[in-house]
């Protein structure tokens, strides 16, 4: 296996109410809103063009996950091993409407097994003007790392792994429960994965998207700005077992959640790297609503 995904590229959230993101996305994240139309907003979090979009209408919550790939010639391979694996791909070469509404040069776009639209892209559009955050938070998101990471509950794990492990290339970082964690670069990791309890069938979905800044207070800002402009904290601030991440959660307009932390591990050498096995999430905190 040559060509794998590269990095966390960009998500697209589904929304009911665009106004509540207007305030949200800067003043609660600290992101920098770039664009917005009377259906559509865009976000910032570092050099590129954006990282967040949010449309109005459709499904709520996150209904596609952008992935980065480094060229052509690595697309073009894991286009065919996606198709290998019995999915059905839609490419959308140079030039086309869909890679232009992306900032791409090219994107192939596949739904996965629950029906989550996966995007595969390579040459995402960089911002002529550096990122500017509302609440002076700089994030842990570059090229190399992508912009954080996806947590997604599942019908069937084994097709989970067969994707992203076998198709798509990730690599393992390790077990916490029944919960799976991939990476893709150093960052720990880019794609979390576990099975959707069977008496909560609705949660099934994209849980949470985590942003990473570089410091303890821009944590404790986001903090003050969720309470301050009544935004939803759904787990208090924790630290997780296996990345070290001291974060905590709070709800989007589109009801999916972020995790918003500081002091993840990076995995830096995959040969030197063990996966093992945590019994829970947590050293403390992370307290969590019933």
């Amino acid at each position: 296996m040559t060509a794998t995904v590269r990095s966390l590229g960009y998500v697209i959230f589904g929304a009911n109410d665009l106004e509540q993101w207007r305030t949200f996305g800067p003043k609660v994240l600290g992101m920098e809103l770039v664009e917005h139309t009377d259906t559509s907003l865009r976000f910032r979090m570092d050099e590129f063009a954006y990282r967040f979009q949010v449309e109005e209408g459709g499904p709520e919550g996150v209904h596609t996950i952008g992935w980065a790939v480094k060229g052509a010639d690595e697309l073009t391979e894991l286009v065919s091993r996606v198709e290998k694996a019995g999915y059905e791909v839609t490419p959308h070469g140079l030039g086309s409407d869909l890679a232009k509404a992306r900032n791409v040069k090219e994107v192939a776009a596949f739904a996965d097994p629950d029906g989550v639209t996966i995007e595969l892209f390579y040459a995402f559009e960089q911002a002529l003007t550096p990122f500017v955050s509302p609440t002076g938070a700089e994030f842990v998101a570059n090229k190399g790392l992508g912009l954080g990471h996806v947590f997604q509950m599942v019908s069937d794990v084994e097709k989970w792994n067969e994707l992203y492990r076998d198709v798509l290339g990730f690599q393992l970082s390790d077990y916490i429960g029944p919960a799976t964690f991939y990476h893709c670069n150093p960052r720990h990791h880019s794609m979390a994965f576990v099975p959707t309890p069977s008496a909560r069938p609705h949660l099934q979905g994209v849980g949470h998207i985590m942003l990473e800044t570089t410091d303890i207070d821009a944590v404790g800002r986001a903090i003050d700005a969720m309470n301050a402009h009544g935004a939803k904290e759904k787990a208090t601030l924790g630290k997780h077992t296996n990345d070290k991440m001291v974060s905590f959660y709070v709800e989007t307009p589109s009801k999916t959640q972020i995790e918003y932390g500081t002091g993840g591990i990076l995995i830096e050498d995959d040969e030197a790297w063990v996966p093992t096995y945590y019994s829970s999430a947590h050293y403390w905190g992370h307290e969590r609503e019933l």
